[in-house]
């Protein structure tokens, strides 16, 4: 398994939770992390993304609410998601590609349920 994602959860709107996704020290030390998600009948949608210098981008439905981070030491990225909305209900799934490729290039974690509800 090259990606392990966890920390998915039930909460009520305006709560918070953190995702994390542990790799192995190669991947994490190269590739660009990041998460989509997926609700129920639709497509998979970007949610954040963090280069190996630190770098970050978001979806502008994120912005201001969740923070991506990564930690070092632990080979290991986090998406602290703040003022969840019931929109925000979906999978989670976090990703690694190589810096120079496409997503058809990534590894996939195995997805998280994160359930808000109203």
């Amino acid at each position: 398994v090259q990606l392990q994602a966890s920390g998915g959860g039930l909460v009520q709107a305006g709560g918070s939770l953190r995702l994390s996704c542990a790799a192995s020290r190669t991947i994490f030390s190269t590739h660009v992390m990041g998460w989509y998600r997926q609700a129920p009948g639709k497509q998979r949608e970007f949610v954040a993304t963090i280069t190996s210098g630190g770098s970050s981008n978001y979806a502008d439905s994120v912005k201001g609410r969740f923070t991506i981070s990564r930690d070092n030491d632990k080979n290991t990225v986090y998406l602290q998601m703040n003022s969840l909305k019931p929109e925000d209900t979906a999978v989670y799934y976090c990703y690694a590609r190589p810096p120079n490729l496409g997503l058809q290039s990534a590894y996939w974690g195995q997805g998280t349920q994160v359930t808000v509800s109203s």
